[in-house]
């Protein structure tokens, strides 16, 4: 039965949301066309605009910075994407156990999140020049130096957020699952990698999701903490393409270009890694299906399925 309320909202539908969708083309599909079409011109600004073709995307593929941006950026998402989630999973896992001052701990990993990517490599940059300057070195010594301190940086502000994200993931776990897998002899690692990390599938789509795109996205960090020194071999994707729109005259245009390859790389990353796992998720789930009603279990006791099913069904 429809209410009231229902037929208003049938009725006066496109009144309530022609402003956000209006608000959606100007601030984001008009913006992102007008790009698409820039990156095939010539200008300095958008009023004077000469059509050029693809020349800007072939002056990307002998751009020797860009490939080697490209490839340090991808190289950087990686590895900051395996250390903080693990990290991120370790604390969320140790926190949620019976720790005394398990808040304040959670309080105190999460509060770098909050400071600013400028600020935040600012004070990076001193730290780690101070400790460097013991061997006459600093952070913009060479390309690795400015690789591993801003992985350093990276993880150091965002595990804490990840963290979050894990803990409410395992606070929502079944508990009884969990219960039967101690009554039936399951040691904590069998219980971890068996139980707890499948039915964390959902969390850790989420947090890998997250890290990769901050990865590709990282551009204030790496502006504080290198400004890509020495020589541009500590430069970053985002930097890059800031640099040719805005330190090049005349290469906007080649800037613009980037900026689309960057988006697309980013997109096509992001729903591959999205598509990997949402099919773990359904594995998880599928798994813990045929746990409760195929009578199929890897765990050494006999009795471990019995309990698991008696306390599902």
């Amino acid at each position: 039965m429809i209410t009231m309320s229902g037929k208003a909202i049938r009725r006066w539908w496109a009144l309530f949301a022609l402003p956000t969708f209006a608000a959606f083309v100007i601030g984001f599909l008009v913006p992102f066309a007008m790009g698409v079409y820039l990156s095939f011109c010539k200008f300095s600004t958008v009023t004077d605009a000469t059509f050029v073709g693809v020349s800007n995307y072939q002056n990307i593929i002998t751009d020797p910075e860009f490939l080697h941006a490209l490839v340090y950026t991808v190289l950087f998402t990686i590895v900051t994407t395996v250390v903080i989630n693990v990290v991120a999973f370790a604390i969320a896992y140790m926190l949620t156990k019976a720790i005394k001052g398990s808040t304040l701990f959670r309080s105190v990993f999460f509060m770098p999140n909050l400071i600013g990517g400028i600020i935040l490599g600012y004070i990076w940059l001193l730290l780690l020049n101070g400790v460097l300057a013991h061997w006459g070195r600093s952070i913009t010594f060479s390309g690795v130096y400015g690789f591993w301190g801003m992985v350093l940086l990276t993880c150091w502000q965002q595990i804490g957020y990840m963290m979050i994200i894990y803990i409410a993931g395992l606070q929502g776990l079944p508990g009884d699952v969990i219960e039967a897998a101690a009554v039936d002899g399951a040691n904590s690692r069998q219980t971890l990698f068996n139980v707890t990390i499948p039915l964390m599938m959902p969390s850790i789509t989420v947090c890998t999701f997250l890290t990769v795109t901050n990865g590709f996205k990282m551009f204030d960090q790496n502006l504080a903490l290198t400004n890509g020194a020495p020589s541009n071999s500590s430069e970053l994707l985002a930097l890059n393409i800031y640099r040719t729109f805005y330190g090049r005259a005349g290469f906007e245009g080649v800037g613009q270009a980037k900026a689309v390859v960057f988006f697309i790389i980013v997109a096509v990353i992001a729903l591959i890694q999205n598509k990997l796992t949402t099919s773990k998720e359904v594995q998880a789930w599928a798994t813990r299906s045929s746990i409760l009603y195929s009578g199929r279990f890897s765990f050494p006791s006999s009795r471990w399925h019995g309990s698991i099913q008696s306390c599902w069904c």
